[in-house]
């Protein structure tokens, strides 16, 4: 569908900024920052003295590589307060990761921290074609988790009507969806597939869906789970970056007039990419892992924060500040399949290509003897689940497996089942990766 590029009424000033004005905005931010750490975070001076370095050495941006890096283990290590700059009476609200793997990591905010936070989320669906007076369904979930209450917050800053209708209960989302007739939805693009088909199976046809916009996030996704989600929900597709650590959703977040990655508001983050292995910096537009340092933070500034996500720095389009590509997956979960680099979303494009192959798959990896052996599960779609000959069925099976082995490497098993074998997220995140092989002593 055409979209009407925005005004520049409709932009803040700093997003048509000169590099020069950007620039200055940062290091005056960065110097402020990095004083707060230093002077009220026992882990920052620590930290700080132990590389040699003050908050003065800071001249230009470029200076910001002398600065240590702070990492999840430094978050755990602190729990739950110790990452704090200002007094705990001053804290107005804490979210905290998930904690699957341990302890989670709390992060706090003071009022001026969320104020700023619902600002650059509403800048985020600005930035997506939302306006005054659409209405917003957030299926993201609320409580901990970042994205339900930064989205509800952003939304309503930019005098957006909200539906706070959380995660899970897909009917009732089809339903409310329906009935209210919302203009922009945002979720996980997992769970978008799920209410996609809850509309599909009741008949509804993409263009009857009142949904003009969808931003997703909170997982990896492509361009092949791009093209599915509008294909089948009728919507544009935009995708918002953010975690807990630096902030929450709203980061970072496409434009829709571009759709060619996220722009980094970078006059709140200042973001690097550097080789995950070194930890030295690299160039706009080669790929490593991104590291972000918090320029307005209050309660719980992060200096040169390891996100672990895989990214690239790509130069400004629509708005005056740098984009970032898509994430291509975390470092730590990168799997290794008989000495090959593999991330998830490297097999979902491949599995997306076909489009007699739905969304919904996982990857099960076991060891045969010394061997690694990867299986790979998807569904047909709907419209072909109950047409398609078995015969046809093993061919698709066969494409796909030839595919995953031309173009990531890996030699795989794939099995095709019918539309709804595979079990459907109700909330969170889906669980792709099942790895079964043995831990190494």
């Amino acid at each position: 569908m055409p979209v009407k590029k925005p005004s520049p009424g409709e932009l803040e000033p700093i997003e048509l900024a000169s590099r020069d004005e950007i620039t200055a905005l940062q290091i005056k931010r960065l110097k402020g920052t990095l004083k707060h750490a230093y002077e009220n975070v026992p882990h920052y001076k620590k930290a700080f003295d132990k590389k040699g370095v003050h908050p003065d050495d800071l001249k230009t941006m470029d200076d910001i590589v002398k600065f240590p890096f702070t990492t999840k283990s430094d978050l755990r290590d602190n729990y739950p307060f110790g990452m704090l700059a200002v007094p705990q009476s001053k804290v107005a609200r804490v979210h905290a990761t998930s904690g699957t793997t341990g302890k989670p990591i709390v992060v706090g905010y003071t009022l001026h921290d969320i104020d700023v936070w619902s600002d650059l989320a509403a800048r985020s669906i600005r930035a997506a074609g939302g306006r005054p007076g659409d209405i917003c369904h957030v299926a993201y979930g609320y409580g901990l988790f970042t994205g339900g209450l930064g989205a509800h917050y952003g939304a309503e800053r930019a005098g957006c009507m909200v539906i706070p209708m959380s995660g899970g209960q897909t009917e009732k989302q089809i339903q409310m969806i329906r009935d209210l007739r919302p203009d922009i939805i945002m979720v996980t693009p997992s769970y978008s597939l799920v209410i996609a088909e809850g509309f599909e199976d009741l008949g509804i046809a993409p263009e009857d869906i009142s949904l003009k916009v969808g931003i997703f996030g909170a997982e990896p996704w492509g361009e092949g789970m791009r093209s599915e989600i509008e294909r089948k929900l009728g919507l544009d597709a935009l995708d918002i970056y953010g975690l807990s650590e630096v902030i929450g959703p709203g980061v970072a977040s496409e434009c829709i007039e571009s759709k060619d990655g996220p722009v980094v508001w970078e006059d709140h983050f200042y973001p690097e990419i550097i080789d995950p292995e070194t930890g030295e910096s690299l160039p706009d537009g080669e790929q490593g892992e991104l590291v972000f340092t918090s320029l307005t933070k209050e309660a719980q500034p992060v200096i040169r924060y390891r996100t672990r996500d895989l990214a690239r720095l790509l130069p400004p389009t629509a708005r005056s500040f740098r984009r970032m590509s898509r994430i291509t997956g975390r470092s730590d979960d990168m799997l290794i399949v008989r000495g090959v680099n593999v991330f998830p979303t490297q097999i979902e494009e491949q599995i997306l290509r076909d489009a007699q192959l739905g969304s919904n798959y996982q990857i099960l990896l076991s060891r045969e003897g010394h061997l690694d052996s990867v299986e790979i599960k998807c569904e047909l779609q709907h419209e072909f689940s109950d047409t398609l000959s078995a015969d046809k069925v093993s061919e698709v099976a066969a494409t796909l497996q030839r595919r995953v082995k031309n173009n990531v490497g890996i030699s795989t098993h794939v099995t095709v089942l019918k539309y709804g074998t595979l079990p459907r997220i109700q909330t969170g995140k889906a669980r792709r990766v099942f790895d079964e092989r043995p831990k190494q002593s």
